[in-house]
Protein backbone atom coordinates (compact mmCIF):
# COMPACT_ATOMS: atom_id res chain seq x y z
CA UNK A 1 0.00 0.00 0.00
CA UNK A 2 1.52 3.31 -1.06
CA UNK A 3 2.05 5.96 1.64
CA UNK A 4 1.92 9.53 0.39
CA UNK A 5 4.06 12.25 1.94
CA UNK A 6 1.57 15.09 1.48
CA UNK A 7 -2.16 15.54 0.99
CA UNK A 8 -4.20 18.29 -0.63
CA UNK A 9 -7.82 19.16 -1.19
CA UNK A 10 -9.48 21.46 -3.72
CA UNK A 11 -12.92 22.74 -2.82
CA UNK A 12 -14.49 23.46 -6.22
CA UNK A 13 -17.02 25.73 -7.92
CA UNK A 14 -18.92 25.81 -11.20
CA UNK A 15 -19.56 29.57 -11.19
CA UNK A 16 -19.08 31.06 -14.68
CA UNK A 17 -16.61 33.75 -13.59
CA UNK A 18 -12.84 34.14 -13.78
CA UNK A 19 -12.16 33.65 -10.06
CA UNK A 20 -14.97 31.71 -8.37
CA UNK A 21 -14.92 32.45 -4.63
CA UNK A 22 -15.81 28.80 -3.99
CA UNK A 23 -12.41 27.46 -5.04
CA UNK A 24 -9.99 26.83 -2.17
CA UNK A 25 -6.87 24.68 -1.75
CA UNK A 26 -5.39 23.25 1.45
CA UNK A 27 -2.27 21.11 1.84
CA UNK A 28 -1.12 19.03 4.82
CA UNK A 29 2.07 17.06 5.39
CA UNK A 30 2.40 13.79 7.30
CA UNK A 31 2.63 15.88 10.47
CA UNK A 32 1.43 19.33 11.44
CA UNK A 33 -1.54 21.52 10.56
CA UNK A 34 -3.11 22.09 7.15
CA UNK A 35 -2.16 25.30 5.38
CA UNK A 36 -4.04 27.28 2.78
CA UNK A 37 -2.54 28.03 -0.62
CA UNK A 38 -3.69 31.52 -1.59
CA UNK A 39 -2.62 32.83 -5.02
CA UNK A 40 -2.73 36.62 -5.54
CA UNK A 41 -6.27 37.62 -6.47
CA UNK A 42 -7.71 34.22 -5.61
CA UNK A 43 -8.09 30.94 -7.49
CA UNK A 44 -9.30 30.49 -11.04
CA UNK A 45 -9.96 27.13 -12.66
CA UNK A 46 -7.11 27.74 -15.10
CA UNK A 47 -4.92 28.61 -12.11
CA UNK A 48 -5.87 25.29 -10.53
CA UNK A 49 -5.00 23.53 -13.79
CA UNK A 50 -1.60 25.24 -13.83
CA UNK A 51 -0.99 24.25 -10.19
CA UNK A 52 -1.79 20.61 -11.00
CA UNK A 53 0.52 20.65 -14.00
CA UNK A 54 3.30 22.02 -11.82
CA UNK A 55 2.69 19.28 -9.25
CA UNK A 56 2.94 16.71 -12.05
CA UNK A 57 6.15 18.21 -13.43
CA UNK A 58 7.71 18.26 -9.97
CA UNK A 59 6.70 14.64 -9.30
CA UNK A 60 5.06 15.65 -6.00
CA UNK A 61 4.51 12.73 -3.61
CA UNK A 62 0.97 13.94 -3.00
CA UNK A 63 -2.58 12.60 -2.85
CA UNK A 64 -4.91 15.34 -4.12
CA UNK A 65 -8.64 15.34 -3.43
CA UNK A 66 -10.97 17.15 -5.82
CA UNK A 67 -14.49 18.05 -4.73
CA UNK A 68 -16.44 17.35 -7.91
CA UNK A 69 -17.91 14.30 -9.64
CA UNK A 70 -15.62 13.24 -12.50
CA UNK A 71 -18.46 11.58 -14.44
CA UNK A 72 -22.20 11.40 -14.88
CA UNK A 73 -24.36 8.41 -13.88
CA UNK A 74 -23.94 5.48 -16.26
CA UNK A 75 -24.59 2.14 -14.53
CA UNK A 76 -28.29 2.73 -13.88
CA UNK A 77 -29.14 3.01 -17.59
CA UNK A 78 -26.10 1.64 -19.38
CA UNK A 79 -25.27 5.10 -20.77
CA UNK A 80 -24.69 8.67 -19.70
CA UNK A 81 -27.35 9.85 -22.13
CA UNK A 82 -29.61 6.83 -22.75
CA UNK A 83 -31.49 7.13 -26.00
CA UNK A 84 -28.87 9.34 -27.67
CA UNK A 85 -26.76 7.55 -30.28
CA UNK A 86 -23.71 9.74 -29.63
CA UNK A 87 -23.57 9.11 -25.89
CA UNK A 88 -19.88 8.62 -24.86
CA UNK A 89 -18.71 5.13 -23.96
CA UNK A 90 -16.54 6.00 -20.95
CA UNK A 91 -15.45 8.86 -18.72
CA UNK A 92 -12.55 10.06 -20.82
CA UNK A 93 -14.78 10.26 -23.88
CA UNK A 94 -17.28 12.19 -21.75
CA UNK A 95 -14.59 14.68 -20.66
CA UNK A 96 -13.58 15.20 -24.28
CA UNK A 97 -17.18 15.74 -25.36
CA UNK A 98 -17.88 18.28 -22.61
CA UNK A 99 -14.69 20.20 -23.35
CA UNK A 100 -15.31 20.17 -27.09
CA UNK A 101 -18.88 21.43 -26.80
CA UNK A 102 -17.87 24.23 -24.41
CA UNK A 103 -14.64 25.26 -26.14
CA UNK A 104 -15.91 28.83 -26.53
CA UNK A 105 -16.78 29.27 -22.84
CA UNK A 106 -14.27 31.26 -20.84
CA UNK A 107 -12.70 30.13 -17.55
CA UNK A 108 -13.50 26.42 -18.15
CA UNK A 109 -17.18 27.19 -17.67
CA UNK A 110 -19.91 25.15 -19.38
CA UNK A 111 -22.83 27.48 -20.13
CA UNK A 112 -23.10 26.60 -23.82
CA UNK A 113 -23.36 22.88 -23.07
CA UNK A 114 -27.00 23.34 -22.15
CA UNK A 115 -27.80 24.81 -25.56
CA UNK A 116 -27.05 21.45 -27.18
CA UNK A 117 -30.43 20.16 -28.39
CA UNK A 118 -29.81 16.58 -27.24
CA UNK A 119 -27.77 17.05 -24.06
CA UNK A 120 -30.14 19.68 -22.65
CA UNK A 121 -32.83 16.99 -22.50
CA UNK A 122 -31.05 15.26 -19.60
CA UNK A 123 -30.54 18.23 -17.26
CA UNK A 124 -32.60 20.29 -14.84
CA UNK A 125 -31.75 23.97 -15.31
CA UNK A 126 -32.71 27.37 -13.97
CA UNK A 127 -35.98 28.95 -14.95
CA UNK A 128 -38.00 25.78 -14.45
CA UNK A 129 -36.41 24.07 -17.43
CA UNK A 130 -36.24 20.32 -17.03
CA UNK A 131 -35.36 18.05 -19.92
CA UNK A 132 -37.74 15.28 -20.84
CA UNK A 133 -34.94 12.76 -20.14
CA UNK A 134 -33.95 14.13 -16.73
CA UNK A 135 -35.43 11.01 -15.14
CA UNK A 136 -38.48 10.04 -13.15
CA UNK A 137 -36.88 10.24 -9.69
CA UNK A 138 -37.32 13.69 -8.20
CA UNK A 139 -33.68 14.51 -7.55
CA UNK A 140 -32.27 13.01 -10.73
CA UNK A 141 -30.12 10.00 -11.52
CA UNK A 142 -27.22 9.04 -9.24
CA UNK A 143 -23.95 7.18 -9.72
CA UNK A 144 -23.41 3.93 -7.85
CA UNK A 145 -21.00 5.59 -5.41
CA UNK A 146 -23.66 8.22 -4.68
CA UNK A 147 -26.24 5.52 -3.99
CA UNK A 148 -23.76 3.97 -1.56
CA UNK A 149 -23.17 7.36 0.07
CA UNK A 150 -26.81 7.44 1.12
CA UNK A 151 -26.13 4.48 3.40
CA UNK A 152 -23.56 6.66 5.18
CA UNK A 153 -26.33 9.19 5.93
CA UNK A 154 -25.02 11.57 3.30
CA UNK A 155 -27.16 13.46 0.79
CA UNK A 156 -25.46 13.37 -2.61
CA UNK A 157 -26.99 15.36 -5.45
CA UNK A 158 -27.37 14.29 -9.06
CA UNK A 159 -24.87 15.73 -11.50
CA UNK A 160 -27.81 16.21 -13.87
CA UNK A 161 -29.25 18.78 -11.48
CA UNK A 162 -28.02 22.34 -12.10
CA UNK A 163 -30.50 24.16 -9.85
CA UNK A 164 -30.50 25.14 -6.18
CA UNK A 165 -27.99 25.33 -3.36
CA UNK A 166 -27.26 21.59 -3.49
CA UNK A 167 -26.69 21.42 -7.25
CA UNK A 168 -23.38 19.90 -8.31
CA UNK A 169 -23.93 19.68 -12.06
CA UNK A 170 -22.06 22.75 -13.26
CA UNK A 171 -19.24 22.24 -10.77
CA UNK A 172 -18.71 18.67 -11.95
CA UNK A 173 -18.90 19.57 -15.64
CA UNK A 174 -16.26 22.29 -15.21
CA UNK A 175 -14.18 19.68 -13.40
CA UNK A 176 -14.50 17.35 -16.38
CA UNK A 177 -13.10 20.11 -18.59
CA UNK A 178 -10.16 20.43 -16.19
CA UNK A 179 -9.50 16.68 -16.25
CA UNK A 180 -9.57 16.61 -20.04
CA UNK A 181 -7.13 19.51 -20.30
CA UNK A 182 -4.87 17.90 -17.71
CA UNK A 183 -4.44 15.19 -20.32
CA UNK A 184 -3.35 12.40 -18.00
CA UNK A 185 -0.47 14.42 -16.52
CA UNK A 186 -1.72 13.24 -13.12
CA UNK A 187 -3.42 9.85 -12.80
CA UNK A 188 -6.92 9.91 -11.34
CA UNK A 189 -8.22 6.97 -9.32
CA UNK A 190 -9.96 4.69 -10.19
CA UNK A 191 -9.73 5.50 -13.90
CA UNK A 192 -5.96 5.01 -13.57
CA UNK A 193 -3.88 2.68 -11.44
CA UNK A 194 -2.19 4.13 -8.35
CA UNK A 195 1.30 5.12 -9.54
CA UNK A 196 4.41 4.13 -7.60
CA UNK A 197 5.60 7.75 -7.51
CA UNK A 198 4.25 11.22 -8.20
CA UNK A 199 0.86 12.79 -7.51
CA UNK A 200 -2.53 11.09 -7.69
CA UNK A 201 -6.02 12.60 -7.89
CA UNK A 202 -9.08 11.21 -6.11
CA UNK A 203 -12.65 12.46 -5.96
CA UNK A 204 -13.65 13.53 -2.46
CA UNK A 205 -16.88 14.62 -0.81
CA UNK A 206 -16.32 17.28 1.84
CA UNK A 207 -19.48 16.27 3.72
CA UNK A 208 -17.96 12.82 4.26
CA UNK A 209 -15.02 14.41 6.06
CA UNK A 210 -17.38 16.56 8.11
CA UNK A 211 -19.41 13.51 9.16
CA UNK A 212 -16.22 11.66 10.13
CA UNK A 213 -15.25 14.67 12.26
CA UNK A 214 -18.46 14.27 14.24
CA UNK A 215 -20.70 16.87 12.60
CA UNK A 216 -24.36 15.88 12.52
CA UNK A 217 -26.23 15.19 9.27
CA UNK A 218 -27.27 18.46 7.68
CA UNK A 219 -24.67 20.42 9.66
CA UNK A 220 -21.52 19.92 7.61
CA UNK A 221 -20.29 23.54 7.63
CA UNK A 222 -17.69 24.86 10.06
CA UNK A 223 -18.71 28.48 10.53
CA UNK A 224 -15.91 29.62 12.87
CA UNK A 225 -12.16 29.04 13.26
CA UNK A 226 -12.82 27.43 16.64
CA UNK A 227 -15.24 24.93 15.08
CA UNK A 228 -12.71 24.08 12.37
CA UNK A 229 -9.88 23.53 14.83
CA UNK A 230 -12.07 21.36 17.06
CA UNK A 231 -12.86 19.19 14.03
CA UNK A 232 -9.20 19.02 12.99
CA UNK A 233 -8.35 17.48 16.36
CA UNK A 234 -10.49 14.47 15.38
CA UNK A 235 -7.98 13.80 12.60
CA UNK A 236 -4.91 14.42 14.78
CA UNK A 237 -4.18 17.67 12.97
CA UNK A 238 -2.76 20.73 14.69
CA UNK A 239 -4.83 23.95 14.70
CA UNK A 240 -4.83 26.11 11.59
CA UNK A 241 -4.26 29.86 11.74
CA UNK A 242 -6.30 31.15 8.79
CA UNK A 243 -6.35 34.93 8.14
CA UNK A 244 -9.77 34.76 6.46
CA UNK A 245 -12.24 32.04 7.40
CA UNK A 246 -15.06 30.91 5.13
CA UNK A 247 -16.91 27.68 4.37
CA UNK A 248 -14.79 26.84 1.32
CA UNK A 249 -11.43 27.24 3.05
CA UNK A 250 -12.72 25.31 6.05
CA UNK A 251 -13.99 22.48 3.83
CA UNK A 252 -10.65 22.24 2.03
CA UNK A 253 -8.62 22.28 5.25
CA UNK A 254 -10.74 19.70 7.05
CA UNK A 255 -10.91 17.37 4.06
CA UNK A 256 -7.15 17.52 3.50
CA UNK A 257 -6.65 16.47 7.14
CA UNK A 258 -9.28 13.73 6.77
CA UNK A 259 -7.58 12.46 3.61
CA UNK A 260 -4.29 12.13 5.50
CA UNK A 261 -6.12 10.36 8.33
CA UNK A 262 -7.77 7.67 6.16
CA UNK A 263 -5.57 7.26 3.08
CA UNK A 264 -3.67 4.30 4.50
CA UNK A 265 -6.85 2.21 4.91
CA UNK A 266 -6.70 -0.50 2.19
CA UNK A 267 -10.49 -1.00 2.29
CA UNK A 268 -11.10 2.50 0.95
CA UNK A 269 -9.12 1.68 -2.19
CA UNK A 270 -11.18 -1.46 -2.89
CA UNK A 271 -14.90 -0.71 -2.41
CA UNK A 272 -17.38 -3.38 -3.46
CA UNK A 273 -18.46 -3.25 -7.12
CA UNK A 274 -15.79 -0.71 -8.04
CA UNK A 275 -14.81 -2.75 -11.10
CA UNK A 276 -18.33 -2.32 -12.53
CA UNK A 277 -18.00 1.44 -12.79
CA UNK A 278 -14.28 2.22 -12.61
CA UNK A 279 -14.04 3.42 -16.23
CA UNK A 280 -17.47 5.01 -16.56
CA UNK A 281 -18.55 6.56 -13.23
CA UNK A 282 -15.46 6.54 -11.07
CA UNK A 283 -15.81 6.53 -7.28
CA UNK A 284 -15.79 8.90 -4.32
CA UNK A 285 -12.82 8.08 -2.12
CA UNK A 286 -14.00 7.07 1.34
CA UNK A 287 -17.37 5.67 0.28
CA UNK A 288 -17.51 1.91 0.88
Amino acid sequence: MRRFARFACFDWSGAAVLRPPGIALAIIDRAGPPRMIEPPGGWSRMGALDWLREAAAAGEDMLIGIDFSPALPFADSGAYFPGWSDSPADARALWALVDDLTAGDLHLSVSTLFAHPEIARYFRQHGGRQGDRFGSRGGGRLRLTEERAKALRLSPSSTFNCVGAAQVGKSSLTGMRLLHKLGGAIPIWPFDAVPETGPLLVEIYTSLAARAAGLAPGRSKLRTPAALNAALIRFEAAPLAMPRHDDHRADAALTAAWLRHVADDPALWHPADLDRVAMTEGWTFGVT
